[in-house]
């Protein structure tokens, strides 16, 4: 039996290629498997090869995979695309007219009729479910795997519809598994998971919506971009039950201006967008940086520049996201590496943004917004409001002063902070330098005092900015961050069955950077940082903040696809030997 099976079908968008695979994903996902998933995709609506691949595994993994077990292959694009990454002893499954069952050295070609079983049963829309009886018998599974799902998804359209996609997958099924038993074909069933309990599925987008609800958000406004819209469609359907309002933006500027508008009104608002976006939303970054208005933006970033890769991944926005805008604003940069950290740092980063005053931004990437993961049940127990120095109207009205003291000089840089409407408080906010009243001011001293006050209030954050695993003193460190997390969880366990003594960092606060990080890299034989961009952003922050001298090595992947495990391995195996030599 196998303890994992990588799947995997393929097509023209528009021939239902990503119902098909969240149906199996899901499917198995309630049966207690852990998935993790990837997409390829054009940035077209129909049309154009695609493939949805899931790696199904007994225990936790956050990486699709580098190998493909079950290959569905819609038309011969998908073949041609996947023949390399087939796995010894795999299948490739084709709907084919006449039923074919040819076993190579390497792999079996399985030609099934599946078109001709689904006409036979309702029609062609229900080739895909047909397939998915076939996937279920192979891997060894039960035929009504899909049932309940099957009920959930055409509840609407009545129990005809309902009969006929179960019909055809059980079709599906006892055609594969005749083949099985009089033995024309032959693989390993998938064990089942030790412990059977159903888990969650769903991308980090929606973790992100789940997570800003939990977390106390209550307006968001947004303009829809690619890979980012699925925050703003799921809290569409969500925030107006708890009160809360969605606003879908003219454009990307009113998206983030509105956003701080809520916030100074007292509201916990976002944004949510990807690269372009977060460039028109800069200057208006900075109005939220000088006002102190406690405002979170997430940021979903894709292959650049300009409209660049739109569909394709990449993490090159992070130099952008600690940097971006004239002047100088304290923010916060939150990093998740997997869907169930996208829902926790989410909730966490409203509370950041309320006890320091300033944006924070959570660093998403296209593989960790869109691609699929199993959950497990969120603790919601684990998420406490944290609404800083916000005063209530009582704490306003005692004001002894002529005017509230909304910038306050105060021993930790942070003020107390009123709303419009409270008796006492300050009702006005603009993006000029100004005093502690709030009024402009272009005075040296004024100047000098905001400045430190602003900038130095995030010196109180001790919170630790990064999760390592292994020891400090190792023979190999990795770092990374983001969705990479799942690839070099991989490559680590690779190393170690050499005997190597691998120690794996990731990065989960970009900014203020937690220098700690330096007793990681003075003791460490190799240090290694894996990242999705061409110049070495991490890196080169690394070296900026830590400053050891420690020599940094490289691994980088700009194509706008993940890396595999074996791009990983083989890249470290370079420099490992340039450095023996």
């Amino acid at each position: 039996m196998k303890d994992e099976v990588v799947w995997k079908v393929g097509g023209q968008q528009g021939e239902g290629i990503d119902s098909t695979g969240e149906i199996f994903s899901l499917a198995l996902a309630r049966k207690g498997y852990y998935i993790s998933s990837n997409k390829h995709f054009a940035s077209r609506i129909k049309g154009g090869y695609t493939h949805y691949q899931i790696r199904v595994t007994k225990d936790a993994a956050y990486y699709h995979g580098d190998y493909t077990d079950i290959l569905l292959a819609l038309d011969q694009e998908t073949v041609d695309n996947n023949k390399e990454t087939m796995r010894k002893g795999g299948i490739i499954l084709r709907d084919m007219k006449e039923e074919l069952i040819e076993q190579t050295e390497y792999i079996t070609n399985l030609n099934l009729p599946l078109t001709q079983i689904a006409e036979e049963i309702g029609g062609k829309i229900v080739r895909n479910m047909v397939a998915l009886g076939v996937s279920a018998a192979l891997i060894g599974l039960d035929q009504d795997l899909f049932d309940s799902i099957i009920e959930d998804k055409f509840y609407k359209k009545g129990d005809t519809v309902i009969s006929m996609n179960k019909n055809a997958v059980r079709a599906g099924y006892q055609k594969a598994k005749a083949c099985l038993i009089e033995g024309k074909l032959t693989f390993p069933a998938l064990k089942t998971p030790d412990v059977v309990t159903s888990k969650n599925l769903m991308i980090g987008n929606e973790a992100v919506g789940f997570g800003a609800l939990a977390g106390g958000c209550r307006f968001l406004s947004a303009y829809p971009i690619t890979p980012a819209s699925e925050v703003m469609e799921w809290l569409k359907k969500e925030l107006p039950g708890v009160g809360g309002t969605v606003v879908q933006a003219e454009d990307e500027i009113a998206g983030i201006t509105m956003a701080i508008g809520a916030a100074f009104s007292g509201v916990r608002a976002m944004t949510s967008t990807s690269g372009p976006g977060l460039s028109l939303k800069t200057e208006s970054l900075g109005l939220a940086g000088i006002s102190e208005t406690p405002i979170v933006i997430m940021n979903t970033q894709r292959g650049g520049p300009g409209t660049g890769l739109p569909t394709k991944y990449e993490q090159s926005d992070l130099n952008t996201m600690i940097n971006a805008g004239h002047g100088e604003i304290p923010r916060i940069v939150l990093a998740p590496s997997t869907v169930e950290e996208a829902f926790y740092m989410t909730a966490q980063a409203f509370n950041y943004a309320e006890k320091y005053q300033c944006p924070v931004i959570i660093a998403m990437d296209l593989y960790l917004s869109l691609f699929k993961q199993t959950v497990n049940k969120f603790d919601f127990s684990s998420i406490s409001i944290d609404r800083g120095k916000l005063l209530s109207d009582n704490e306003v009205e005692k004001n002894n002063e002529r005017f509230f003291l909304r910038y306050e000089i105060s021993e930790d840089g942070i003020s107390n902070r009123s709303i419009p409407g409270q008796k006492g408080g300050v009702h006005t906010a603009n993006s000029n330098e100004h005093g502690e009243t709030g009024h402009i001011s272009e005075e040296t001293t004024t100047r000098i005092d905001m400045m430190k006050k602003r900038l130095g209030k995030l010196a109180a954050l001790s919170d630790p900015g990064f999760d390592a695993e292994g020891e400090k003193e190792a023979d190999i460190l990795l770092i990374g961050f983001g969705s990479t997390y799942g690839v070099i969880q991989e490559a680590k366990k690779e190393l170690e069955k050499n005997r190597q003594q691998v120690t794996h960092v990731h990065i989960k606060r970009l900014t203020p950077f937690d220098t700690s990080l330096i007793d990681y890299l003075k003791k460490a034989k190799q240090v290694i940082v894996i990242e999705n961009n061409y110049t070495g952003q991490l890196r080169r922050l690394i070296q900026m903040e830590c400053n050891t001298g420690t020599q940094i090595n490289s691994i980088l992947k700009y194509d706008g696809n993940p890396f595999t495990l074996k791009e990983v391995i083989e890249e470290i195996d370079i420099i490992l030997n340039k450095e023996a030599v």
